[in-house]
């Protein structure tokens, strides 16, 4: 194969008609190879461009978005490693600075190229499953574990990049092997030193498979209501009802105790306490709250009761049970219920609210009287 390329180089120098200097027509033809790598990045660039001006596909626009660049730097990478591998020694001048900056180039390149590219096969998995959803439970527990081997082999992808860079260079191709084969004292060393990185990468195998939680999954953690918005390998971060972000680390959810309103069902069901005078008439209240809950399309229908829970010395508690389909449902038709309950009350029997009189006491705190 090589004794047939030296044959095509030295008629194609021979069909020019002159012998050119060995060491620039080495660099000549490294600066070729980029030049037709460029000139290939091109070539599909505007092809795909074509294809998706005629008929869009979603791949496509997936490529274009997260690959892109990373294809751009890929395909002249490779030319130049090619041309570094197929320069003929008769006629061209090896350059080993060349060769070096080749390899190291297109190992990182290659590196970078195929996490993108399993960044675009997560998203073309799940493009079809819709997360937003409560009550889509087995497709949020598919997302999350999708997204948690993604990440998993990406990393194993820049591990054995950057061993094989430091293999590249021969002062580290010990160092290099060693991360590659993870074995022995420097396993143990490492396992020592990193307890708490190994722990949380151990927790989110354990969460991507036993579905403590999910994408989207509504919860309660350190006394704040929120969902589940991202699960990284070693923390997840919840947003809060506020749109606020608390990030935790992952060992949370399998060393603490939490809330998860939508492990296995996504409906909850609401209380509303009303306050209010013994001569009160109960069944009147319990026949307008469920004339109010029908009337309600928050209202799923599984769960009413209007029930007197509690009794103290100036009020009797009543308590009103609605079922509704999520958690943010039920907030939104509790707050309805309230609310018309209460300017029923106020319209047609005013002596059922307590009435009491707020004032401000000597340390500048409200008093109830």
């Amino acid at each position: 194969m090589l004794q047939q390329l030296d044959t095509w180089i030295r008629a194609i120098v021979r069909w020019f008609g002159y012998v050119p200097n060995r060491d620039l027509s080495g660099w000549v033809l490294l600066m070729i190879a980029i030049v037709l790598g460029l000139a290939v990045d091109l070539v599909v660039t505007q092809t795909v461009r074509f294809v998706a001006r005629r008929r869009p596909y979603k791949t496509l626009a997936l490529l274009k978005k997260h690959v892109r660049w990373s294809f751009w730097i890929f395909t002249p990478s490779l030319f130049f490693l090619l041309a570094t591998n197929i320069q003929s020694e008769r006629f061209l001048h090896r350059h080993p600075i060349a060769d070096k900056a080749a390899e190291v180039l297109f190992l990182i390149v290659s590196t970078w190229f195929t996490v993108r590219l399993l960044k675009v096969a997560e998203l073309v998995i799940i493009q079809e499953y819709d997360t937003t959803n409560d009550v889509n439970l087995s497709q949020r527990k598919f997302v999350t574990q999708v997204r948690f081997v993604r990440r998993s082999v990406a990393i194993g992808v820049m591990v054995i990049g950057v061993s094989l860079l430091l293999i590249a260079f021969q002062g580290s191709r010990k160092v290099g092997l060693s991360v590659l084969t993870s074995a022995g004292v420097v396993s143990v060393v490492i396992g020592f030193a990193a307890q708490k990185t190994l722990a949380n990468l151990l927790a989110g195998i354990q969460i991507a498979f036993n579905q403590q939680i999910r994408l989207d999954d509504a919860v309660v953690v350190e006394k704040e209501w929120g969902r589940i918005e991202e699960i990284n390998l070693t923390s997840v971060i919840v947003r809060i009802w506020d749109r606020r972000r608390l990030i935790l680390p992952i060992t949370y959810f399998v060393e603490t105790p939490f809330e998860n309103w939508t492990r296995s069902d996504a409906s909850i069901t609401g209380a509303v306490l009303l306050y209010l005078d013994y001569n009160t008439p109960v069944d009147i209240i319990r026949k307008k709250a469920r004339e109010l809950a029908e009337n309600d399309p928050l209202w799923t229908g599984d769960v009413f009761a209007v029930q007197v829970t509690d009794t103290q010395p100036t009020c009797i508690v009543v308590r009103v049970l609605v079922s509704a389909q999520d958690a943010p449902s039920a907030f939104d038709l509790r707050c309805h219920m309230r609310e018309q309950l209460i300017a029923f009350l106020r319209e047609e029997y005013p002596q059922s609210l307590p009435q009491t009189r707020v004032t401000m006491g000597p340390d500048l705190k409200p008093v109830t009287e």
